[in-house]
């Protein structure tokens, strides 16, 4: 199979429509739904290790733990919330009608939208495929995927999986370069789903546009790790370092930055410096660490770190390499602090995604929320302590994607918990009965009974009418 295989722009509608035609022919049903959602699970559970080699082969190493993890588990995990409770999903809801409409009944119907377009990254190449994937399958709907052409291994991966389970007008994959991604962008679909920058975002939501097609984009951003002043400082360095490291931090809510406070500066680097010496004693020959995806971020990183290096901020590698130019050659990129950076420093001004941490301190606790809402809202905020009146202030006065306490990423992998950004980190969100509801319609429905009172209401409006026109406006 050629893996850089691109898909010619001439294929894309013609594609689409066979989706769509399917679909008008035949809308699944909850057999059919479950019954997808069921087969995708087995397969892709037989290729756990086969999809971890092939997304590590397109990091130039990856870890194999951390791919099954956050590639595999976090994916099955999904798909058997969906399998559990699909029939109660798709249950018509009761909604009242109020006194006035009685006898009236009213319902929701959450009806499937037709064919969802859904635009993956290249950081977690198959969990964001395949779970936005499965959950527009849930909904009822077709799926055209096109993942990132930085990983042609995980996408020929993908394109045989998807081959076996489902039939070619069911569900569909677009491969190639930013062309491709432009011109599928502005197909006509129900809906799209995009992951990954905020730049690109912008671009998508601007090729929607003219056939207001609607799209939840699930973007990025600086997201801030808080240290409390009452936070166990060697808990708190533990599940900062998992947060920012795993995945060699290309990962979208990883903490980009940290604010702690200025007396347990050095106490925090202290600790940290410990969990990395622990988990990475042999950084060069370490299984476990992932390298930078390719060349273009390697040197975007290195330019951060050049640039935090000509303003003369400090710079703490919390790990050493013995051979530089070897790993350069790999794109290993050692953990990295960025001692008081300022908003100049371009560390401070992009989503970083990589091994480099600043650290800024802080005096005050309002200094820190008026430093998150000074910026772009941030996909994830986290916060490190026990101080339940800190805790509150935090999240009374400020707004993000999504919340975690005493712990890093694990917001993404509950099932009952929607998923997405706010402004600049993304609109929208799915995961579980919230990613169903993205991909359905709500759709409203009245059922009027045999014998109403308002076939009274209607002209001439005197006697009866009249008096019922007062009684409503009571």
């Amino acid at each position: 199979m050629d893996i850089a295989a691109s898909t010619p722009i001439t294929e894309l509608a013609p594609t689409l429509q066979r989706l769509r035609d399917a679909w008008v022919k035949q809308r699944p049903d909850y057999d059919q739904r479950r019954n997808d959602l069921q087969r995708l699970r087995k397969a892709f559970h037989a290729r756990l290790d086969e999809m971890a080699a092939a997304v590590s082969a397109d990091f130039g190493h990856r870890s194999t733990h951390e791919s099954l993890l956050a590639d595999g588990m976090t994916v099955l995990s999904e798909l058997d919330h969906m399998i559990a409770n699909l029939r109660r999903w798709m249950r018509p809801r009761r909604r009242g009608v109020g006194w006035r409409l009685w006898p009236a009944r009213a319902q929701v119907r959450h009806v499937p939208l037709g064919v969802v377009g859904v635009i993956a990254p290249w950081n977690y190449p198959v969990n964001l495929s395949l779970v936005p994937l499965a959950t527009a399958i849930a909904a009822g709907n077709h799926v055209y995927l096109k993942p990132s052409e930085y990983n042609p291994r995980a996408n020929a991966f993908l394109r045989e999986l998807l081959a076996e389970v489902f039939p070619a007008d069911r569900v569909a994959i677009a491969l190639g370069g930013s062309d491709v991604a432009a011109a599928f962008a502005s197909l006509p679909f129900d809906h799209i789903m995009f992951t990954g920058s905020t730049a690109v975002g912008r671009k998508i939501m601007a090729a929607a546009a003219p056939n207001l097609t609607p799209v939840t984009l699930e973007l990025g951003g600086k997201s801030p790790a808080v240290i409390g002043s009452d936070a166990p400082m060697e808990t708190t360095a533990a599940r900062i370092a998992t947060g920012k490291l795993f995945n060699g931090g290309q990962t979208c809510i990883a903490p980009d930055y940290v604010l702690v406070p200025e007396a347990r500066r050095d106490e925090f680097v202290q600790a940290l410096r410990g969990e990395v010496a622990s988990r990475y004693p042999d950084l060069e020959n370490s299984s476990d660490f992932t390298t930078i995806i390719n060349e273009g971020n390697y040197r975007r990183l290195r330019g951060y770190l050049d640039d935090a290096h000509e303003r003369g901020l400090e710079l703490i590698p919390l790990a050493q390499v013995k051979d530089a130019q070897a790993a350069e050659s790999r794109r290993l990129l050692p953990p990295t602090l960025v001692i008081e950076p300022g908003d100049d420093a371009k560390v401070m001004q992009e989503e970083i995604f990589g091994p480099v941490l600043p650290v800024k301190t802080y005096r005050r606790f309002d200094e820190v929320i008026d430093y998150i809402n000074a910026h772009d809202r941030p996909l994830a905020l986290y916060h490190f302590g026990h101080d339940r009146d800190e805790i509150e202030r935090l999240l009374g006065n400020t707004v993000a994607g999504g919340v975690c306490i005493n712990e890093t990423l694990l917001q993404y992998a509950c099932n009952s918990l929607p998923f997405g950004g706010v402004g600049a980190s993304g609109m929208g969100q799915y995961h579980g009965f919230d990613g169903f509801v993205t991909f359905s319609k709500a759709m409203p429905v009245l059922r009027q009974a045999r014998w109403t009172l308002s076939d009274r209401l209607k002209p001439p409006y005197s006697g009866f009418p009249a008096k019922m026109i007062r009684l409503l406006l009571r």
